[in-house]
């Protein structure tokens, strides 16, 4: 968690400060800083994800105190990093397809070919890490669960099962809808940055993201942290809630604070919109790069 807020804090330090002064070495060294900021988080999040579909080694004592019993390196294993792989692949895949829609020339050619090449990746990643999880012991409760009952991660049975993560998809056939997205998707949006087709292949490869997302949340539920120490003890959807009060407080501030952050995110938009040429960022040199 350190290490991906201190590189979330690089990215936008490093925007700022890289026209602070007109020095290669100076604007070299912030570009190195912006990529970190950029290529670590990703590969956090898959990696974070990867791990959730392996359980995570931690346990509750009787006063429902967690306690983590792991190091930081055993959440760097084989399976955990293709996950991250999978998550920085379909990040560079957006990132190129937006870059094909506000640039030009030579920029944009490097961003098409990128696009590709990260699309291909993510979804060769992506197959091979949905082989792999059928090998992995998933999560099954095999208790009744009280939905209206007090929060508590202890009341419940739970089994561990290889394959179990595809149990909701053999329950409802349609959730197949997601990974299906998340392996045609990138392919059509490969498709249309080689044919030139910016706005499709920046669509395509917003429906991958959902895909992959959701194919991971459609598998993990109900379980949001399941416990590969005492599988008993894993968080599920209906036993880590917050009390009833904290969930009505926090819809209220919800439906308030949404539509102002949908509004100027989509005035920000609305003023970045067009592309960027070789001349326009000259003009600006001193704020743009």
């Amino acid at each position: 968690m350190i290490l991906t807020l201190a590189a979330l804090w690089l990215r936008p330090i490093g925007f700022d400060y890289r026209s602070k002064i007109e020095n290669p070495t100076w604007r070299k060294n912030w570009d190195r800083a912006i990529f970190v900021g950029s290529f670590v988080p990703p590969i956090i999040f898959g990696v974070a994800f990867g791990n959730l579909l392996q359980g995570l080694p931690f346990e509750f004592n009787e006063f429902l105190i967690p306690t983590y019993k792991g190091g930081f390196f055993d959440l760097l294993n084989p399976f955990a990093l293709l996950c991250g792989l999978v998550s920085l692949f379909m990040v560079l895949a957006q990132g190129a397809n937006w870059l094909q829609m506000k640039t030009t020339d030579a920029l944009r050619d490097r961003a098409r070919v990128m696009s590709q090449l990260s699309s291909v990746l993510m979804v060769v990643c992506f197959v091979v890490a949905g082989i792999w999880v059928q090998s992995i012991q998933g999560y099954v409760v095999t208790s009744q669960l009280i939905h209206d009952a007090a929060s508590n991660p202890l009341n419940k049975e739970v089994m561990l099962e290889t394959g179990a993560w595809f149990r909701n998809y053999e329950t409802y056939p349609l959730l197949w809808i997601a990974p299906t997205l998340a392996v045609f998707m990138p392919l059509l949006s490969a498709l249309a940055s080689r044919f030139n087709r910016c706005g499709f292949a920046f669509l395509f490869s917003s429906l991958a993201i959902a895909g992959v997302i959701l194919t991971a949340g459609f598998a993990l539920f109900p379980f949001i942290m399941p416990s590969s120490l005492v599988p008993a003890h894993s968080l599920t959807m209906w036993d880590s809630t917050s009390s009833q009060l904290t969930l009505t407080i926090m819809t209220c501030v919800a439906s308030v604070m949404v539509p102002v952050i949908l509004g100027y995110t989509t005035w920000c938009y609305y003023k970045m919109f067009g592309r960027l040429d070789e001349k326009y960022i000259e003009d600006n040199k001193s704020s743009l790069y």
